[in-house]
């Protein structure tokens, strides 16, 4: 899916760089966000095709995010995973229920993220 452009939205550099990294070396065009306030102005300036967002971010949580994104004509349709290290199960009954495709949890595997991104665009 080369040139596919994605968000990713983590405020760990370590973390930004460990999710954009293989995303980039499989061809996608990765943009980053480090809070929740930059990532809404990157998916209007942007305009990626599937967005990977944290959870614990600071300004506005990829929850809050994730139900705002959805509640938007212009992102309603973009694809969202969420990846977190929020793992209970009501973590992720919570996110799906804000509108997220998918719910991942870290630690990930490099090989099932690109292909859930690859799943949704």
């Amino acid at each position: 899916m080369p040139g596919r452009k994605v968000l990713v939205v983590d405020d760990s550099w370590t973390e930004l760089a460990m999710i954009a990294t293989p995303l980039r070396n499989s061809g996608f065009d990765v943009v980053t966000a480090v809070d929740g306030d930059e990532a809404l102005e990157k998916v209007f300036r942007e305009q990626p095709e599937c967005i990977v967002l944290d959870v614990v971010l600071p300004k506005q949580n990829g929850f809050q995010l994730c139900r705002k994104l959805k509640s938007f004509e212009a992102s309603k349709n973009i694809p969202i995973i969420l990846l977190t290290s929020k793992n209970t199960p009501l973590d992720k009954s919570w996110g799906l229920r804000q509108g997220a495709d998918m719910y991942m949890t870290k630690p990930f595997n490099e090989d099932e993220l690109i292909t859930n991104v690859r799943r949704l665009v």
